[in-house]
């Protein structure tokens, strides 16, 4: 009897793959992903199967409807305390601008708004400084959303000024990343909830005390909203590590932006669209939603969301666009520079076409694999003339680009697999030539603590080669 089941397992596994398989082929995935997840099963039987149940197409599949059916309640919800679009009086008339905001809409996006104020904030301790600020002023509500938030002395300064407005009646929420934001544990948040603040997890995982530096559908977004009419959003997380104070010249680089206006209303949707879908329940009253006066003489922005809950994958798709529309500059900063193949292409094809093409990256990130894989591009876009710029030390954690010096975007998307298509990101496209210049200058000051990229005038060595073409076989997985 044992024989025969012996026998059987083998033909059993077989039939399984085989219908796993079929299912896999009929979803249209892309077919690097989709030979991927064939060869983990057929090679990686036990491993494959069990990486299969926790993360495969079916899982996020899940997610999908999951995330799906807390939008559309939000939106039903909402409907008649949101605006409707902008109009477009006052937009520029440029065409690229139009193009762009026209395809962010058609991928599911509002459309763009002026705002009352947009601020840059370049430094982690003037973006602490301000938002902190912002959360004082507070007289209703202040929502705040982490991907990373550390219990260190930024982290512990910040929750105590949450606690502080808890206590004085204000409606605090917070939704913090359940992988991203580990350290901050119950025991850490205790406090705030004792002072009537509200806190979830997005996402939790069974498995979290195994601390896996990957898993998927992370929120990686950093949004603050203040009585709705105050928002943040860029690349700061919450932690020391960012703060000069407190890190000296290790302290990161990075970008954020203070943003005041009409679209912060976004911001907020965005927020309580991640609350809704983690809790079950959302606020949808009108202070949450406040009325803005129409068409105010400010900066146009858009605000941008994209996830694995849809596949239009709105911001890479305005990366691509807005590379593929450039005439004559595009300066791009990413602390995790993994393109994909079209990515790639634009790059190539914009600098072979004329357009001065400048990417600025650490020179080392937090993630060895992640710095192997984005030197295994180098030498082929290097080749095309895009001039490749490698950052600091300290770390570079700023992802922004700026298009012709007219057209910039700020946010949490890197330039990679994982934020453009697995993680949860928000990010502000900016159509003023004002704030592109303020980028575009600062981007010239990060010049002078960066290296230009040459090629090596010798062949790299085998296991040189060998460990960057192995981390760009991974990086739709980074």
């Amino acid at each position: 009897m044992a024989e025969h089941l012996t026998a059987l397992l083998p033909l059993a596994w077989l039939l399984w793959v085989a219908l796993v398989g079929v299912g896999l082929i009929l979803e249209r995935r892309s077919p690097a992903a989709t030979l991927a997840w064939l060869l983990a099963l057929l090679f990686m039987p036990y491993f494959g199967f069990l990486v299969y149940l926790l993360f495969g197409p079916r899982r996020l599949h899940r997610r999908r409807l999951r995330y799906g059916r807390a939008r559309d309640q939000l939106i039903q919800s909402t409907h008649r305390l949101r605006q409707g679009r902008a109009a477009p009086a006052g937009f520029p008339d440029a065409s690229l601008e139009r193009q762009l905001a026209r395809m962010l809409e058609r991928t599911g996006q509002d459309g763009p708004a002026p705002a009352a104020k947009i601020a840059l904030l370049e430094t982690g301790d003037a973006c602490f400084q301000a938002i902190e600020t912002a959360i004082e002023a507070a007289a209703h509500h202040a929502h705040l959303e982490y991907y990373l938030w550390r219990p260190d002395r930024v982290g512990t300064r910040l929750r105590d000024l949450l606690i502080d407005k808890a206590r004085a009646g204000i409606e605090v929420r917070l939704l913090l990343d359940a992988i991203g934001s580990d350290r901050a544990t119950g025991r850490f948040l205790r406090p705030l909830q004792d002072a009537g603040g509200m806190t979830a997890w997005f996402n939790p995982l069974h498995l979290r005390r195994l601390r896996p530096n990957h898993v998927n559908f992370r929120t990686h977004r950093k949004i603050v909203v203040c009585d709705g009419r105050t928002g943040f959003t860029g690349g700061v997380n919450v932690g020391d590590e960012h703060s000069n104070t407190h890190s000296g010249l290790e302290a990161w680089r990075d970008t954020h932006l203070h943003i005041e206006g009409e679209p912060v209303r976004r911001l907020q949707f965005i927020f309580l669209e991640d609350w809704y879908f983690t809790t079950g329940q959302a606020p949808f009253e009108l202070p949450f939603f406040p009325h803005f006066p129409e068409h105010p003489a400010g900066p146009w922005l858009q605000i941008v969301e994209s996830g694995p809950d849809d596949t239009r994958h709105a911001i890479a798709k305005f990366y691509f666009a807005a590379i593929a529309g450039a005439q004559r500059r595009i300066a791009l900063v990413t602390p995790y520079f993994v393109p994909n193949e079209a990515l790639t292409t634009a790059l190539t094809v914009a600098a072979l076409r004329g357009v001065e093409v400048q990417v600025l990256a650490p020179k080392r990130s937090d993630s060895r694999l992640v710095t192997a894989a984005a030197r295994s591009y180098y030498d082929e876009l290097a080749s095309a003339g895009v001039h490749i710029y490698e950052y600091g030390p300290p770390m570079l954690h700023a992802k922004l680009l700026v298009v012709d010096e007219r057209i910039a975007a700020v946010g949490s998307a890197n330039f990679d697999n994982r934020s453009l298509t697995l993680n949860f990101e928000a990010m502000a496209v900016l159509y003023d030539a004002g704030l592109a210049a303020q980028l575009t200058a600062s981007f010239a000051a990060d010049l002078h603590r960066a290296s230009r990229y040459v090629k090596p005038g010798r062949r790299a060595t085998l296991g040189q080669r060998l460990t960057e073409a192995t981390a760009r076989l991974l990086s739709p997985l980074l």
